[in-house]
């Protein structure tokens, strides 16, 4: 699959990380939900990270559509609610 983080670029990463991620997802969903502020940027670095360590980065020049688009780790709560909300980004 392919994942671009916002501002970082793509990455392609084995689908067999999916689960991990969308675990972490639904706990960005839950930290926001609540207003957890701390717990949604710690759980949003972790997320960027594992995409970042595991995935493989695609030439800037090349396009190839995404899967999933993150959002970048400086994100405001306030842009969060409106981001991270229902399923989360990663479906599953």
């Amino acid at each position: 699959m392919i994942i671009r983080i916002l501002g970082q670029g793509q990455f392609k990463l084995d689908g067999k990380h999916l689960d991990k991620l969308n675990k972490i997802d639904n706990e960005i969903v839950e930290h926001v939900s609540k207003g957890n502020k701390a717990e949604f940027h710690k759980d949003l670095a972790k997320l960027l990270t594992i995409i970042k360590e595991e995935g493989e980065p695609l030439d800037p020049v090349e396009i190839v559509a995404s899967d999933i688009i993150i959002p970048p780790g400086d994100m405001s709560m306030s842009e969060a609610q409106k981001t991270f909300c229902g399923e989360g980004l990663i479906k599953g």
